[in-house]
């Protein structure tokens, strides 16, 4: 592990987390060769996750480093195939409330079908929240479908307000005109 290039420290990662896998099993941060690893196929258990080129899977990878303390992606490797089988991430967003504090985001939980019932989701949950605690936050909060409420509530979390949302028609074009208004 010691070549690859990781998104965050792993001394982030409480050791308890890494120890209590199975024995082919490992958790770390995300690393920038993980798309090889088949973590954007992962990601389509949640949702469409159109395969990315390495180039932009990089790029995206060296922001997120780049915005230091923010963006904490983890990642389950299976040793025998070295594929990713689970993943999270938890995006940390200062506030003027509270004191300036930190609230933290849980994003994107994904575990392999294969791997599902193997409490690998509270795993990731769990150390999740550990690495929130670590770095400050005063909450951490989360979205999900009703249908996955009891699974929520199981990791601890309790049901409070709503989620509205308003998807972009086509952020991309609109990114691309701004840069150059002549589009």
């Amino acid at each position: 592990m010691s070549n690859l290039e990781l998104l965050f420290d792993p001394s982030l990662i409480p050791s308890s987390s890494r120890s209590t896998l199975d024995d082919d099993l490992f958790l770390r941060p995300l690393a920038s060769t993980d798309n090889a690893r088949g973590h954007i196929e992962l990601l389509t258990v949640l949702t469409s996750a159109p395969a990315l080129s390495q180039q932009t899977y990089a790029s995206t990878f060296q922001e997120l480093k780049a915005a230091l303390n923010t963006y904490f992606v983890i990642v389950i490797v299976q040793r025998s195939t070295d594929k990713i089988v689970g993943c999270g991430s938890l995006v940390v967003e200062r506030k003027f409330l509270r004191n300036a504090g930190l609230v933290g985001h849980i994003e994107d939980i994904a575990v392999s079908k294969s791997m599902q019932g193997r409490k690998l989701g509270l795993k990731i949950i769990n150390t999740l929240e550990d690495i929130g605690k670590g770095v400050g936050c005063y909450k951490i909060i989360l979205d999900c479908s009703q249908s996955n409420i009891p699974f929520y509530e199981k990791c601890g979390f309790k049901q409070k307000e709503y989620q509205m949302v308003r998807y972009m028609e086509d952020p991309q074009s609109a990114l691309k005109a701004s840069e150059n208004p002549r589009l």
